[in-house]
């Protein structure tokens, strides 16, 4: 539920949907679509007037930072996960594809603490270890929201506070940071993420690619370990897509730790260390986005693949 009261302070782990109109969108420059099954450059492009703000809390290195083994949920009698297990290296991006309705979107939830899956267990480097056979505690779930934090589709901001609050809410309330530290800090990953000039802004002012923007500089601003994003542009108009995913493929660059639901294989094709492949709420094929992309082992995937990437064909 959105909080009313402007000035009391909210938990900025609890999802938030305002259900608030957008202005009208600004244009914005496009890149001309990627092949994915192409190879790409991966060097980072790092602005140097905005110093260091993008730079990940944890340094990528061959370390695993986070391990999930035989996770299992179901909703009633529909089973939406289904032994689902992999590892996330410190610095490596996975991506996960395959149907609506997969199960995809509720691995991130669990592993933000959202969700709460039946059996199986998570662990990151430095803890919670969680085995989800036993009780989870608050303390646990609230354990897994300080070591990720994650961007949703439709933005979730407060919409009665402007882009600068809704960026503090995080590190001032629920990490205690002070506030002088936690704004200057806010105010460089706006600049990075060009929206300085939004910085006394309300969501509504906005278009939706730059509340998205916003979304994932909150997201930053926390220093998680992990960052997770669940479809991040599936809710803008086409026009503003590529502005989104540049700044995912410059969070890439720096050397953050991402899981990535997404459709927009290109991208994935750019950023991505390993591709997930979910059906029916479990992994059916992995592995690099060139080998997924180009020889997919299972007939699901190449099907998938084959109807995202050639939609006309028969």
């Amino acid at each position: 539920m959105s909080p009313t009261d402007p000035h009391e302070p909210v938990d900025p782990r609890e999802p938030v949907d305002p259900r608030e109109p957008v202005d009208p969108h600004e244009p914005v420059d496009l890149h001309e679509p990627v092949d994915p099954r192409e190879p790409v450059d991966r060097s980072p492009h790092v602005d140097p007037a905005a110093g260091d703000a993008l730079a990940p809390p944890t340094p990528a290195d061959d370390r695993a930072l986070l391990r999930v083994a035989g996770i299992t949920k179901s909703f009633g009698t529909n089973r939406v996960l289904d032994g689902v297990g992999f590892e996330v290296r410190r610095g490596e991006v996975v991506v996960l594809i395959g149907p609506s309705g997969s199960g995809k979107t509720t691995v991130l939830r669990s592993l933000n603490g959202l969700e709460t899956p039946d059996a199986g267990t998570l662990s990151f480097d430095g803890g919670p270890e969680i085995d989800f056979s036993a009780k989870v505690s608050k303390a646990d779930r609230l354990a897994l929201r300080d070591r990720s934090a994650m961007v949703f589709q439709h933005h979730n901001l407060f919409p009665h506070r402007t882009v600068i609050q809704n960026v503090l809410e995080g590190p001032v309330y629920a990490h205690r940071v002070p506030k002088a530290e936690a704004t200057a800090r806010a105010e460089a990953l706006l600049e990075r993420v060009g929206l300085a000039e939004k910085r006394d802004a309300f969501p509504f002012e906005l278009s939706g690619g730059q509340q998205q923007r916003v979304g994932i500089v909150r997201a930053l601003a926390l220093q998680p370990s992990l960052l997770l994003f669940d479809e991040p542009t599936s809710a803008l108009d086409p026009e503003l897509v590529g502005e989104v995913l540049l700044v995912l493929k410059e969070l890439a660059d720096e050397g953050w730790t991402m899981v990535i639901v997404t459709h927009e294989l290109g991208f994935a094709r750019q950023v991505a260390d390993e591709v997930l492949f979910f059906d029916e709420g479990a992994i059916v094929e992995r592995g690099t986005p060139k080998q997924l992309f180009t020889d997919p082992q299972h007939e699901r995937t190449r099907r998938f693949v084959d109807r995202i990437l050639r939609p006309l064909e028969e």
